[in-house]
C-alpha cells in the first residue's frame, strides 16, 4: 500500500486542517474506514479532508472533533477557514496578481473583481455564497475591493479585459446597480491602462467558453494562467500549458468588437438599465 501523501500545513489553511485532522487520526488508532463509520460519511470523504482539498459541513466537523478528542481544535480551525474572505485556491493568484505587469482577462459570466463596484461584488457573492452571514459577505466585498488598489499604483500594471456580452446583459442586482456597474467600467476604460472590448453573441462559438481565464505577465518570470470557475480556480505554471491558453486568449481577442465600439455597446446596455431604473420602485 502506498505512504500517505504528506501535506505541507503551511500552504494553506484547508493544508493544516488535513494535516490535524490525520494527525489526530492516526493517534486515535483509526483508519480512514473506520473513522468514516464513526462519523457515519464515506471514507473518502476522510480522505479528501485529510488531502487538504476540501473541508466538511460544519455538523461533520462537530463530529470528528468529538470522536478525535481534539478538544474543540477542528471546531476553532474549521470557523477560522470559514470566516477567511479569501479562499485558499483563489490565494496563490492573489499574490501573482500583485506582482504582474500585465493581465489579460476574457470573463465569461461577470465583470472581473478588479473592476467591480461594493454593490455589485455584494450581489454577486450574495448569490453565489447563500450560506454566508451578512458580515461575512461584508469582508468578503471589503477584500475584493481592496485588491483594486494595485490599478492606481503610480505604474499601475495593464489591465485587458474581454467581456462576453452576457456579462453586461445580465441584470446582477437589478437595473440600479447593473447601470452604475456599466458606468464604472466605462470610466475605468478612459484610463491609460486599462481596455475593455466586448465579444458579442453574434460572434458565436469561441475558444474560452468553458469559462473565465486570465494570463498575467511579469518583469522577470514566465507567464502564468488562471482558469477560474464560481467556486474553485487552477493556476497553470507550465509554460507549455500557458501557451495553449493564451493562444485561446487571442482567438477570442480576434473576435470580439474593438474597443471603441464595445464602449458604444456597454453604453447603450446602460442606457437601457438607465430606463428601467426610473422604474423601479423607490
Amino acid at each position: 500500500m502506498p505512504a500517505p501523501k504528506e501535506l505541507d500545513p503551511s500552504t494553506s489553511l484547508t493544508a493544516l486542517y488535513g494535516a490535524k485532522l490525520r494527525k489526530l487520526r492516526v493517534r486515535a488508532g483509526l483508519t480512514q474506514r473506520r473513522l468514516g463509520d464513526l462519523i457515519p460519511i464515506a471514507h473518502s470523504r476522510i480522505a479528501q479532508y485529510e488531502l487538504g482539498k476540501e473541508i466538511p459541513p460544519e455538523d461533520v466537523n462537530a463530529k470528528l472533533d468529538t470522536v478525535l478528542k481534539a478538544d474543540g481544535d477542528l471546531v476553532a480551525l474549521w470557523g477560522h477557514i470559514k470566516r477567511t474572505p479569501i479562499p485558499d485556491w483563489a490565494r496563490k493568484f492573489m499574490e501573482y496578481e500583485a506582482k504582474a505587469i500585465a493581465m489579460h482577462k476574457y470573463m465569461a459570466h461577470s465583470v472581473p473583481g478588479l473592476l467591480q463596484t461594493a454593490a455589485y461584488a455584494r450581489e454577486l457573492l450574495r448569490l453565489g455564497q447563500p450560506w454566508c452571514t451578512a458580515e461575512e459577505i461584508d469582508a468578503k466585498v471589503t477584500a475584493r475591493l481592496g485588491r483594486q488598489g494595485l490599478l492606481r499604483r503610480s505604474q499601475p500594471p495593464l489591465l485587458w479585459v474581454v467581456l462576453d456580452e452576457s456579462v453586461i446583459r445580465r441584470p446582477v442586482g437589478g437595473p440600479t446597480v447593473m447601470r452604475d456597474q456599466l458606468n464604472h467600467v466605462l470610466q475605468m476604460a478612459r484610463t491609460p491602462h486599462i481596455e475593455v472590448q466586448v465579444i458579442p453573441f453574434g460572434a458565436g462559438g469561441h475558444s474560452a467558453m468553458g469559462g473565465s481565464l486570465t494570463l498575467l505577465s511579469f518583469e522577470k518570470a514566465s507567464d502564468v494562467a488562471y482558469l477560474e470557475a464560481g467556486h474553485s480556480g487552477e493556476l497553470v505554471e507550465d509554460r507549455a500549458v500557458v501557451a495553449r491558453h493564451s493562444y485561446r486568449y487571442d482567438l477570442v481577442h480576434a473576435q470580439a468588437l474593438p474597443p471603441e465600439p464595445s464602449a458604444a455597446l456597454i453604453q447603450r446596455a446602460m442606457e437601457e438599465y438607465e430606463t428601467c431604473a426610473a422604474h423601479e420602485p423607490t
